[in-house]
């Protein structure tokens, strides 16, 4: 989750929680209409507008984002404890009448059930035992409980609520990490599965007889090499052929064609940088792809395969007339691959024309 959607998120939440008070305070008004409300009206006003105004102070934090500043970007412990002051600030105006908004009590707590840890919920649970329960005892200290008997069972019956909500926070959070433990357990099975679809791909991506890339794989990175191709920037492509190779597997035998195959890939290896990608097209056919490659050094690269390969002796003194053709085009930005392959292809066509053994150029007609 981005940090733009969850600053969404706790602004919501804030919302929710603002929505609260507005129908807390519709309640308010009906118990002052009701004559529950012991204090003067200019005192239910000035305490309305103080409340209006300590949620607005709240609401530009979050639109603004100061919020982000303090260790819980939430301030769901902050918001629990005002939301008790004031609770219990609106109690002690109501005397007779409290018991019917008791219950606000826990819907402050409830606010916090989820985002708090254990200790800190149990910590604002005893803030409001407290509160409420030293409210009753400084009014029936002056005197000014109209029931005690009643003060005392509500706060009996608070005291056992509150109790049942801090066991079924426990409750709740010891499942809240239970299922955290087995989301992390999934996360790293499903990790080992990626790394071992990764070790599968890497498998088939692989031709089993030369150990180069096979030609799905290399159309593949190409693709992401050409998309990735910055301004001004060219890769060269050649494919190349091996000469005369029918004639390889008709003479000696398809074995020997295998040892000539894999001796072109030995070669190869020892005539590439890293980060040039060689992979088996087809059959004798090979697709060579040079990043960040200009035509000179591509010419040289393949000159230096054909040279190369001719010398190798993979089947002894059977081995005399290896060669090679190339056909070569350089890749740009904007380019597309297939059209590259086939401007490459064409390319290898004129070189098999005019001899074979040679490597011609997409950008010329003439060998290169």
């Amino acid at each position: 989750m981005t940090e733009k959607s969850t600053q969404q998120l706790l602004l919501k939440r804030f919302l929710l929680a603002a929505g609260t008070y507005c129908m807390v305070l519709v309640l308010v008004w009906i118990a002052i209409l009701g004559d529950y409300f012991h204090a003067a009206i200019a005192t239910a006003l000035i305490g309305s507008g103080l409340l209006v105004l300590n949620q607005s102070v709240l609401l530009a934090m979050f639109v603004r984002g100061d919020n982000q500043r303090f260790a819980d970007p939430s301030l769901t412990e902050a918001q629990v404890i005002i939301a008790i002051a004031w609770h219990t600030w609106l109690l002690s105006q109501l005397q007779a009448a409290r018991g019917s908004l008791l219950v606000v009590y826990v819907l402050i707590l409830l606010f916090g059930l989820f985002h708090l840890k254990q200790r800190v919920f149990m910590r604002c649970a005893m803030l409001v035992f407290l509160a409420f329960a030293g409210l009753n005892l400084l009014e029936g200290y002056h005197g000014q409980l109209v029931d005690p008997g009643l003060a005392a069972l509500q706060v009996c019956v608070l005291f056992v609520v509150l109790l049942w909500l801090c066991l079924y926070a426990s409750y709740v959070q010891a499942s809240r990490h239970r299922m955290r433990q087995r989301r992390f357990a999934l996360q790293a099975h499903q990790d080992t599965l990626r790394g071992m679809m990764r070790q599968l791909e890497d498998l088939v991506a692989t031709d089993e007889l030369t150990g180069l890339f096979n030609r799905r794989h290399f159309l593949r990175l190409a693709s992401r090499e050409l998309a990735q191709l910055s301004s001004g920037a060219r890769h060269g492509l050649a494919l190349i052929d091996l000469d005369h190779f029918k004639r390889i597997n008709d003479m000696h035998g398809h074995a020997a064609g295998d040892q000539v195959l894999q001796a072109f890939a030995e070669v190869a290896a020892g005539c590439l940088r890293d980060g040039d990608i060689l992979a088996r097209y087809g059959g004798e056919e090979f697709v060579l792809l040079l990043p960040n490659c200009d035509a000179a050094h591509l010419v040289a690269c393949c000159e230096r395969l054909r040279v190369a390969f001719a010398g190798s002796t993979p089947l002894g003194n059977r081995s005399s007339g290896l060669s090679l053709s190339a056909g070569m085009t350089l890749l740009v930005p904007g380019d597309d691959l297939d059209d590259a392959l086939q401007r490459a292809d064409q390319a290898l066509y004129r070189a098999k024309r005019g001899g074979r053994n040679r490597c011609s150029a997409a950008w010329d007609t003439v060998d290169a």
